[in-house]
């Protein structure tokens, strides 16, 4: 069959879909979405590609890199939020889907939601731990104060600091509330840190966040991850100050400290200078009085001591004594034990003449001349005497020898290991055998076998077995253990045995022994 004769409009595929794209943009060029985000795409080119969905469709959207940059909410998975923008195709895929140009969550409880969830993240991450924070110090001397430098909140810590301490304050401006205030408020925790100390900008010695009250959306800035990341890891102390005492953030968390207020935090920062002045002058003069009584007292002491202490003529006349006795006695035995000296030295010099020396000398020379030549021999017979054990023991080292040695040696480690393992076999059966007797013995000796026919033990509250009925005190504890178990009672004076409800006879076997037979326990 021909078309020539049909007068529909063919369209290119450029040109119906451009054609879709014009109309869904002149009908939806400008909506609000109210949805659950999904998944969301971030790839290099700074786009940021998500999902809105609810619980029947899913409608693709996308955010620009220059929006992107500008949001106050960063997109979040699982986030319900209100999306403004306009409703476009994508030709070269066949789809449409949502550009959007503002994006909000959908009401506060959305905001504590996605507060919540980060809350955990960071708080898993240890960030919010008590032994990470640091005590602030008692009297700092510089004092970094970062916020806005127009509003009330500096002028009221600056206020409060001069009236009770005045000292260096530094402000780092930044925006306290906006877009951009949490990557400023992180910025200027960090460039607090980074100041070296004793550079021409003193590094302070404690830092104040701070900003006045507001709704959780004023306040978003200070529950940033960068913000709160910062606070964590300054090497400075940092007193978080944000909102009223009723408000919160997550930058409160991370903080060595929450103030209720910013004025609170300047109270918290510095002590009163007239109190410590105070302090300083009662403690001083506490301490001079202290120093004179003390001094008064080991005045006293020493006093004391020095009254009951000998007098030094006293203590120095025995040993001087001594002195003289052993002074006057050196002399003597100077000249004593010179004399006898000198003796010996005379009778050393009698006998130490040219003459007896050179007699002495060619006597050792002989001695040692002929202990040399009965040595040279004595080396030449043991020379020979080796070489001779040697010559025969070669004879004996042949290789063939060595290996018949060796052979030998071979089959009678394997006979001994032989012999072994037959030994350790008889030995672990004759173990075995005696190991079941005793078992046999230890299970015909044990009381659990008598408990089976009908016997009981009774014991104490202490465990131990009772041997008497006359060493149980009437109302004592008592535990009688049965085959089957163990039963708690109460040992009873005889008098006092309450009346059987009924008694039932029992035909006893012959040859078997009935409780009754047993006689009472007790």
């Amino acid at each position: 069959m021909s078309d020539q004769g049909s007068n529909v409009t063919e369209f290119s595929v450029s040109e119906i879909s451009f054609s879709i794209k014009r109309t869904m943009e002149d009908t939806f060029g400008y909506v609000r979405v109210r949805g659950e985000l999904g998944r969301i795409s971030r790839p290099g080119s700074g786009h940021i590609y998500l999902d809105l969905k609810d619980d029947r469709a899913v409608l693709s959207g996308v955010i620009w890199r220059g929006v992107a940059s500008k949001l106050k909410i960063q997109p979040e998975q699982g986030l319900e939020v209100i999306a403004t923008g306009k409703i476009t195709t994508f030709p070269g895929q066949s789809k449409y889907q949502m550009v959007i140009d503002a994006l909000e969550p959908a009401g506060a409880g959305a905001l504590m939601a996605l507060l919540e969830e980060r809350k955990k993240k960071l708080a898993a991450e240890g960030l919010f731990a008590e032994e990470r924070k640091r005590s602030l110090p008692p009297l700092p001397k510089v004092i970094g104060v970062v916020t806005s430098p127009t509003g009330a909140v500096i002028r009221d810590i600056l206020h409060r600091i001069t009236d009770r301490f005045p000292l260096h304050v530094l402000v780092w401006p930044v925006r306290v509330q906006g877009e951009t205030s949490g990557a400023e408020v992180a910025n200027g925790i960090r460039g607090f840190n980074a100041l070296a100390p004793g550079g021409p900008i003193p590094r302070p010695d404690l830092l104040i966040v701070a900003r006045g009250g507001g709704s959780i959306e004023d306040l978003w800035g200070f529950n940033e991850e960068a913000v709160v990341r910062a606070a964590a890891a300054s090497e400075i102390p940092l007193i978080s100050a944000v909102g009223h005492e009723t408000d919160w953030t997550l930058i409160d968390l991370a903080a060595d400290l929450r103030a209720p207020t910013p004025t609170g935090a300047a109270e918290i920062a510095v002590p009163v200078k007239a109190e410590l002045m105070s302090m300083v002058d009662d403690r001083a003069r506490r301490l001079n009085s202290g120093l004179v009584r003390y001094v008064t007292t080991r005045r006293t002491e020493l006093r004391a001591a020095s009254a009951a202490l000998p007098a030094p003529r006293d203590l120095l006349a025995l040993p001087r004594q001594r002195y003289d006795t052993a002074a006057s006695s050196l002399e003597r035995g100077l000249i004593v034990n010179t004399r006898h000296h000198r003796t010996s030295f005379q009778n050393a010099s009698g006998r130490l003449s040219p003459i007896v020396l050179t007699r002495l000398t060619s006597k050792a020379r002989q001695d040692l001349s002929q202990t040399g030549e009965r040595q040279q021999r004595a080396l030449s017979v043991a020379i020979s005497q080796k070489r001779q054990a040697f010559a025969a023991l070669e004879a004996r080292l042949t290789p063939a020898r060595l290996a018949q040695q060796a052979t030998l040696g071979t089959e009678r480690l394997t006979g001994l290991s032989d012999r072994l393992d037959r030994a350790y076999l008889a030995k672990l059966s004759q173990d075995k055998a005696q190991l079941d007797g005793l078992q046999k013995l230890l299970k015909s000796l044990s009381y659990k076998d008598v408990l089976a026919r009908g016997y009981a033990v009774v014991r104490d509250d202490s465990g131990q077995p009772v041997r008497s009925a006359a060493s149980i005190a009437s109302g004592a504890s008592l535990a009688i253990e049965l085959s089957d178990g163990t039963i708690d009672a109460v040992a009873m004076s005889e008098g006092a045995v309450p009346k059987a409800k009924k008694t039932r006879s029992r035909k006893s076997s012959p040859g078997k022994t009935t409780p009754e037979d047993q006689g009472n326990l007790f």
